[in-house]
């Protein structure tokens, strides 16, 4: 192979016709800085959903005073009460940094979303990429991120280089899984799409040049070239899974495109788009399109038309009233994040499949960065679950585990879906063991 430039591609021919692979950017192509140049008779499969929520809750206004099964909700999470048997809530874990400098709501989520702090070592995958290494190989989606504040954050990633951006836009998440190329499930009649055929097998064209191009780099390149073949072979199989008639899912229906409005950070603009958002991820879930999804909140910005803080400055900027004892605008804040959430488990409830829905075969875990936004505490973290993971878990249960590290929720969370790890997380955050006390 010719000395490599930013320019150079892997080229071969298949089925008569020309291909081309584009390569990523490497290492050996930058300077030193890096800146330069269901109807089947078998078992409804388990599906997976992170949500991310930032800033916590108001301290001392949401732990239950029961632990175990028939806990009664604390002031802050009252609206949950109607959800409040799908819930699990767990509370006195907190975060562990081992000396190192707390960059606030970055080392927290870390830690929550892979265990680890991003300079003690080389950087995994997200746990719900890793549950989508499992449970979402074999969907035309491996997994769907969205934001309901209109960015492209996410704190799901394939490896500490890859991310998976959020959509923020309803609309263009309707396009994406509902557009021309939905193929329903429930159709007599299934015609694969001749494009597909013209698409896949693109790296069988190119195997002696792929090996010749792996001895040519360095240790770190080999990494990165493996993880971009990886990804460009996890989309060859998903063209693949088009070339197949679909799996009957007899709860699958196509939601009526609604209509968004602007997506922004304004509270009210929120309560709409992620409406939507739940909606249509939800409908993906029953007809078989992904088994994994993640959502951002995006609570750092979140503000109120008219309103003259964000959430995240009233954090601290707001006085605690001392009629209430507690920060009162924050409090509705969080008001209004739960009400998003309780929205969604809802309507993944409203799903009938069977004798169950499809909350019952979901396990939806909420994760956040503080236990008190105002102080950045890191102890008394909140996390929550919600659904039964098919059978495979118990639901509303109050788990009080003082100390411990919140990654314990992360391993258990990742054993019920599947995923072959004994040990999660590093340091302080390393853990072996799991919650019990909910898995079946």
């Amino acid at each position: 192979m010719p000395t490599l430039t930013r320019r150079s591609a892997l080229r071969g021919v298949l089925g008569g016709s020309a291909v081309t692979v584009g390569l990523p950017f490497l290492d050996c192509f930058l300077n030193t800085n890096g800146t330069a140049i269901a109807a089947t008779g078998a078992a409804l499969p388990v599906v997976f959903g992170h949500w991310i929520q930032s800033l916590g809750f108001n301290p001392g206004m949401w732990v239950p005073k029961k632990i175990a099964a028939g806990y009664e909700n604390n002031v802050q999470l009252k609206q949950f009460d109607p959800i409040r048997e799908h819930i699990n809530l767990f509370s006195g874990m907190k975060y562990f940094l081992d000396g190192r400098p707390h960059e606030t709501h970055t080392s927290t989520f870390q830690i929550c979303t892979t265990g680890a702090l991003f300079d003690s070592g080389p950087i995994g995958p997200s746990l719900d990429s890793k549950i989508a290494d499992v449970i979402g190989t074999r969907t035309r989606f491996r997994s769907l991120e969205v934001s309901y504040d209109g960015s492209r954050q996410s704190w799901s990633r394939r490896s500490g280089t890859s991310i998976n951006p959020s959509e923020g836009s309803p609309a263009a998440l309707y396009k994406r899984i509902f557009g021309p190329d939905f193929k329903d499930p429930n159709a007599a009649e299934f015609t694969p799409d001749p494009l597909v055929l013209a698409r896949k097998g693109v790296l069988s064209a190119v195997t002696d040049q792929r090996a010749s191009l792996m001895k040519q780099v360095g240790a770190s390149d080999k990494a990165r070239l493996d993880e971009f073949f990886t990804s460009i072979r996890e989309i060859e199989n998903q063209l693949e899974l088009e070339l197949q008639k679909p799996t009957p899912m007899l709860a699958c229906s196509v939601p009526k495109g609604e209509e968004e409005v602007k997506p922004s950070s304004l509270v009210e603009d929120m309560d709409v788009n992620g409406k939507i958002m739940a909606n249509l991820l939800a409908h993906a879930l029953a007809c078989g399109q992904t088994r994994v999804f993640s959502i951002n909140l995006g609570t750092g910005g979140w503000r109120r038309r008219g309103g003259a803080y964000t959430w995240h400055s009233s954090t601290h900027e707001e006085s605690i009233d001392p009629a209430l004892g507690y920060q009162k605008v924050v409090y509705e804040f969080i008001e209004e994040a739960n009400r998003m959430f309780a929205s969604l488990v809802r309507t993944l409830d409203s799903i009938k499949e069977g004798d169950g829905t499809l909350l019952d075969r979901s396990l939806v875990l909420w994760q956040t960065d503080h236990g008190d936004a105002r102080t950045h505490s890191l102890e008394e973290i909140p996390i929550l679950t919600a659904g039964r993971a098919g059978g495979r878990m118990k639901s509303g249960v109050h788990v009080s585990a003082p100390g411990e590290p919140c990654t314990r929720v992360g391993l258990t969370v990742q054993q019920i879906m599947g995923v072959p790890l004994n040990t999660w997380g590093t340091r302080s955050n390393e853990t072996t063991k799991t919650f019990n006390e909910i898995v079946v």
